[in-house]
């Protein structure tokens, strides 16, 4: 092998290297990201269901009995919880 063979030789396992050390790095980077974007996901899902059941609660509380009917609904949307949960 002569002189300048080496050199490329030298050169281009450098490059390489250091490509597949970005690659790695990338790829854990991704690996990281999408792990908070599923934790992301997942909290938003849990406040759009509490969000659903507020709403819920407060749909039919109209009228004279608004107090009572509010109550009422309370009570239907955390017993449907509890029966949900088991």
């Amino acid at each position: 092998m002569t002189t300048t063979d080496t050199v490329l030789l030298i050169i281009l396992t450098t490059l390489l290297s250091i490509w597949v050390v970005l690659g790695i790095a990338l790829a854990i980077a991704g690996l990281r990201l999408i792990a908070s974007v599923r934790r992301t996901v997942a909290k938003a899902e849990s406040v759009i269901d509490s969000v659903e059941s507020a709403a819920e609660v407060f749909k039919n509380t109209e009228g004279r009995l608004a107090l009572f009917k509010l109550i009422r609904n309370i009570v239907k949307v955390t017993k449907k919880a509890r029966r949900n949960h088991k």
